[in-house]
């Protein structure tokens, strides 16, 4: 079967994840860039012609070019009676945890009213439990609560969770908040960015950090989302700018094997850039698993400084990079994150800046409803 969730730091470039520099005066000089870098992220860039067709991009999102297979149904959610769909659960701009209609995209029951923070939340297997993270001040807590409602659970410090599909292990980032008013202290802080396995019969944790050049050259590389394969072993860790806009990229992450989230090497393979526009200097904003094993991803071009983006491409590829079926185009304008597929592998969403976009069985993505900062499938 062909195909069928705060934004982050937006913007830019190929996977790059190492470089050397002094660590005190280069860090401190990143960090400023960053701290300057973060208004960008609630500015509206003017919309981009879209180098994906050669063309202007149209005002709305232009549907699938290559053909779905035969007999698939179309792939507007209004289309098709919601009790076929699966539930989905979002966090609205205001910061409030909600689920959401499927079928008309109206907002149902509130499970935790404020300071939900994006862009990923996760439901268990059996939709018991939903996994988010909590913003209060600079910091930032892995919570659970139920899918009936209830008190929230503190689980770690921590954000972005993905549970397992087997159900028996959380993945999570520990690493600082780099917002206006929470830029951490110190020379180097690139050994505060980490990727935890919690095994949560046991509460045992691994903790991957970023490898030891990176490290020690003061460089880091944030995670912005994490998603797991089938299997409950491989994960996709998608990962933002090293410095300079530069270093977005797709991760896949044996957690059996890997010593690191970052550079290839053991355990660690980095899903490569390939087709047109302009592979060399394309991106993968964010990358998620489907169930045969291939991925959906938010593909970009072209990055820089200031942040000049040409086409935005969602695509499914396999693990090697290879284009399997254009989903749609997107805005070039906006980010396309909180990237999402359900078990089945036929339903798919994802945010085009706050708007809420789903996609039946890989056909052009409908607009569902707006306000959202992230969201998946229950």
């Amino acid at each position: 079967m062909p195909l069928s969730a705060a934004p982050r730091p937006s913007t830019t470039s190929t996977t790059s994840t190492t470089s050397t520099t002094s660590a005190t005066s280069a860090s401190r000089s990143r960090l400023a860039r960053l701290a300057r870098l973060v208004p960008l992220l609630v500015v509206a860039l003017p919309l981009a012609t879209a180098c994906g067709s050669g063309g202007s991009a149209s005002p709305q999102q232009t549907g699938a070019v290559t053909a779905p297979p035969s007999g698939t149904p179309a792939g507007n959610p209004s289309s098709t009676p919601a009790s076929t769909q699966p539930g989905i659960l979002a966090v609205t701009t205001a910061g409030a945890l909600v689920q959401v209609n499927p079928g008309t995209g109206s907002i149902g029951s509130t499970l935790v009213p404020s300071g939900v923070y994006g862009d990923e939340i996760s439901v268990s297997p059996d939709h018991a439990t939903v996994y988010y993270t909590q913003k209060s001040g600079c910091t930032l807590t892995v919570m659970s609560v139920s899918t009936s409602g209830g008190s929230p659970t503190p689980v770690a410090p921590g954000e972005l969770p993905a549970i397992s599909p087997d159900g028996t292990r959380l993945a999570f980032a520990q690493e600082p908040l780099i917002v206006q008013g929470c830029l951490p202290g110190g020379s180097n802080i690139a050994s505060d960015f980490k990727l935890v396995i919690r095994t949560l019969g046991s509460g045992t944790q691994v903790t991957l950090p970023l490898p030891p050049q990176v490290i020690s050259g003061g460089l880091f590389q944030p995670i912005s989302h994490l998603s797991w394969a089938a299997d409950s072993i491989h994960l996709a860790v998608s990962v933002s700018a090293v410095q300079d806009n530069e270093g977005w990229g797709v991760n896949i992450v044996d957690t059996s094997a890997a010593p690191y989230y970052s550079v290839p090497g053991p355990g660690v393979t980095v899903v490569p850039v390939t087709g047109s526009p302009t592979a060399q200097r394309s991106y993968l904003r964010e990358g998620v698993f489907l169930p045969d094993g291939n991925l959906f991803v938010s593909r970009a071009c072209c990055g820089g400084v200031p942040v000049h983006n040409t086409s935005r491409l969602m695509w499914e590829v396999t693990s090697a990079g290879v284009l399997v079926h254009q989903v749609a185009i997107g805005y070039p304008n906006l980010e396309h994150v909180s990237l999402a597929a359900d078990p089945s592998g036929r339903w798919l969403l994802y945010l085009a800046g706050t708007d809420l976009y789903v996609s039946q069985d890989g056909n052009r993505p409908s607009k569902l409803a707006s306000g959202f900062i992230a969201a998946t499938w229950m």
